[in-house]
């Protein structure tokens, strides 16, 4: 099985770029399941309803969050309904949608999504993702439920998003981070055959300052105050993100690379 995961999308630049390359993309690396990090969809800040459709019509099999998945506040009205978007699921038992959930691919493979939110230096005081993650694995066992498991942690930290990966070496397929939006360059196979990679980056105009139009960053940084709005760039965009395949005998990871793909990081062209 081979599993594609796209780091966030950004603005209507990084929409663009995924909406018109993902079927190119999943046709070339033979893509059985395609996971799409979503958090900054919409005017850099959440998802609203018409993208989150636009990018399930594009190819995406699911969407996960992250820290700005209530920035749109009309999420609240689809986001119980919907069977392709996730949530963190550390977030309390009260908060609407889901933040797991096992999709079959057309292959007829089970494949079990798990979406958490770190806490390191992120402005909601969430449930433990560990304790949470355990909860879901130890319930929804490799190779006796599901014949994958990916899990997308959410969190600004590259030392949580690490234990994360040691945490469920072995247990899981591939844990893969999200949110900081720079691509890191340590793609590999842990000790237990669990595929890991810090941060897939983003999908968005790097001409910017992750993601976003670069001068009211720097207004930031050298005067200190914000003068004007936060804008995503609208510059081209490039898709960055990770390919996974799956041994499908043991549901761990055989491999696991990077993408970078057009814009000005891109290293291929589509």
């Amino acid at each position: 099985m081979n599993i594609l995961f796209l780091g966030d999308v950004v603005g209507r630049a990084g929409r663009v770029a995924v909406c018109n390359n993902l079927l190119k993309i999943k046709s070339l690396y033979q893509i059985d399941f395609t996971i799409v990090n979503c958090d900054n969809a919409s005017g850099g800040f959440g998802i609203s309803r018409n993208a989150e459709q636009e990018l399930i019509k594009a190819g995406a099999d699911v969407l996960t969050g992250g820290d700005h998945i209530w920035d749109q506040r009309e999420v609240l009205t689809f986001i119980n309904q919907s069977k392709k978007l996730l949530r963190p699921h550390n977030f309390p038992n009260s908060t609407p949608g889901v933040g797991y959930r096992v999709f079959e691919t057309a292959n007829s493979q089970r494949i079990l999504v798990i979406h958490l939110l770190g806490q390191v230096f992120i402005k909601y005081n969430v449930n433990c993702p560990f304790e949470v993650a355990e909860n879901i694995v130890k319930n929804h066992p490799l190779k006796k439920q599901v014949d994958a498991i990916f899990v997308d942690f959410h969190a600004e930290a590259t030392s949580e998003k690490m234990a994360m990966g040691k945490f469920l070496d072995g247990k899981v397929s591939a844990v893969v981070g999200s949110h900081t939006h720079i691509p890191t360059n340590d793609c590999h196979i842990m000790a237990q055959q669990t595929a890991y990679q810090t941060d897939a980056g983003m999908c968005g105009d790097f001409d910017s300052v992750i993601g976003m139009d670069k001068n009211v960053p720097l207004q930031m940084f050298i005067h200190k105050r914000k003068f004007d709005k936060m804008e995503p760039a609208k510059g081209e965009a490039t898709i960055c993100g990770c390919v996974v395949e799956i041994d499908n005998k043991t549901g761990l990871a055989q491999k696991i690379f990077p993408l970078k793909i057009n814009g000005i990081l891109g290293e291929q062209i589509l």
